[in-house]
């Protein structure tokens, strides 16, 4: 498991977007799983998750990149990426390229804009 978090700033759906986008654009085999969206009677806070799923050729195995962006009334995002499913051993984890190299993935996204 590989994780980030980090704080970013502007339009939530811009984000949503862009990381969409920059998921699926990345990778020949990543896809768009599910995503569930929030937002509060007065429209202040919201929150939006996104599970994306890829191919990890390292591992011969699916990676998941789970990403929650949460938005308050303060309208600052925060955003928590975490990643799974690239070990390939039953008790301990091993082998967790795939699971880094997709959350790399994720930070050069947030990290340009």
């Amino acid at each position: 498991m590989a994780k980030l978090e980090t704080t970013l700033y502007g339009s939530l759906d811009r984000w949503i977007d862009k990381i969409e986008a920059g998921i699926l654009h990345g990778s020949v085999s990543a896809s768009l799983e599910d995503g569930s969206d929030y937002c509060s009677a007065d429209g202040r806070v919201r929150c939006s998750v996104r599970v994306f799923e890829r191919y990890s050729m390292m591992g011969g195995n699916r990676v998941s990149l789970n990403v929650t962006l949460f938005q308050d009334a303060d309208g600052v995002i925060r955003c928590s990426a975490i990643t799974s499913g690239g070990s390939q051993a039953t008790f301990v984890k091993l082998n967790t390229i795939g699971e880094e190299s997709f959350l790399d993935c994720f930070r050069e996204i947030v990290e340009k804009s």
